[in-house]
């Protein structure tokens, strides 16, 4: 059994708390409150006969040294960095947050996620997609449910195999 830490980021809106909530309760509210601080809970997964006890932290914010204590990403194993679809500004500093993320955590695995799959057409995320210093991950929607479970389990996956061993 394996323990690794995962943290949800990205900006304010994009949909981190719902792909949480989708993913650890299989709910969903259409409510926005914004996330204060830190919100922590625990999945245990069966990936290839391993047990692994994924850490999710939910932070409040975006990945910047000045919005986001560094202090929260120490230690992570996993980054899932999720962007919304229906506003494509909020991917404009993946760049430089996937720099920052990792000078910070050297050989940490991180997962570029289009959210909110459910407002917008495949043209819309093509044309998202191609603007991106690499390509979405996964494209989910945590209002059905949409690729959110394969999301979480291709990163315990990742986490599972070493490929995201941090030093």
């Amino acid at each position: 059994m394996i323990s690794k830490k995962v943290i949800l980021t990205g900006n304010f809106g994009v949909g981190k708390t719902s792909l949480f909530n989708q993913f650890l309760y299989h709910r969903f509210s259409e409510k926005y409150i914004t996330t204060i601080g830190v919100k922590v809970d625990k999945k245990v997964l069966e990936i290839e006969g391993t047990t692994l006890t994924m850490l999710i932290w939910d932070i409040a914010g975006e990945v910047s040294q000045d919005k986001v204590p560094n202090s929260y990403f120490l230690g992570a194993s996993g980054v899932i960095y999720v962007g919304d679809l229906s506003r494509p500004t909020t991917f404009d500093n993946l760049e430089k947050d996937l720099e920052y993320l990792t000078r910070l955590q050297p050989g940490i695995a991180i997962k570029i996620v289009g959210n909110k799959k459910d407002l917008v057409s495949p043209e819309d995320i093509e044309a998202i997609e191609s603007g991106l210093p690499r390509p979405l991950d996964a494209v989910t929607s945590a209002k059905t449910g949409e690729q959110v479970e394969e999301m979480f389990y291709a990163m315990g996956k990742e986490l599972v195999s070493g490929v995201a061993d941090v030093k």
